[in-house]
């Protein structure tokens, strides 16, 4: 049986997946954020294993989630969407009026399954291209 369980983590579980599944070929420092401090984080654990996390980042009505990322061997499951839909919640618990995030622009689809829209802001990080993506609450 498979028990999954959503809870709130410290920042520095998330860097190891972080750097395992988005950026395995930059230095580990590459995978931290500078505000990581200011941020709530997540981690969907799977019979006790971290499994996926993800990053939200609160401010002055602004909701932003970052750094979503799902164990290889654990993706295609839907443990990233229910993360997802777990930070839309706590952002709407929190007063938020809009929640958004950076996406990779080959998986735009994806986000758009939780309301999210492209908006017309896009830019490139080593090497990847992505655009800002936002749903208001």
């Amino acid at each position: 049986m498979i028990n999954t369980e959503i809870r709130e983590i410290a920042a520095e579980e998330t860097w190891p997946v972080r750097h395992k599944v988005m950026w395995p070929d930059k230095p580990f420092e590459y995978v931290k954020v500078d505000n990581d401090a200011n941020g709530r984080h997540f981690g969907l654990f799977v019979n006790g294993r971290l499994a996926s996390i993800i990053s939200l980042f609160a401010d002055e009505g602004d909701a932003q989630f970052r750094k979503l990322a799902t164990e290889i061997e654990c993706q295609g499951k839907g443990y990233a969407s229910q993360l997802i839909e777990h930070v839309i919640l706590v952002a709407q618990q929190q007063q938020a009026k809009r929640i958004w995030c950076n996406a990779r622009a080959n998986k735009t689809s994806f986000y758009e399954k939780f309301g999210l829209q492209k908006t017309n802001v896009t830019f490139s990080k080593g090497g990847i291209n992505f655009v800002i993506m936002e749903r208001t609450f």
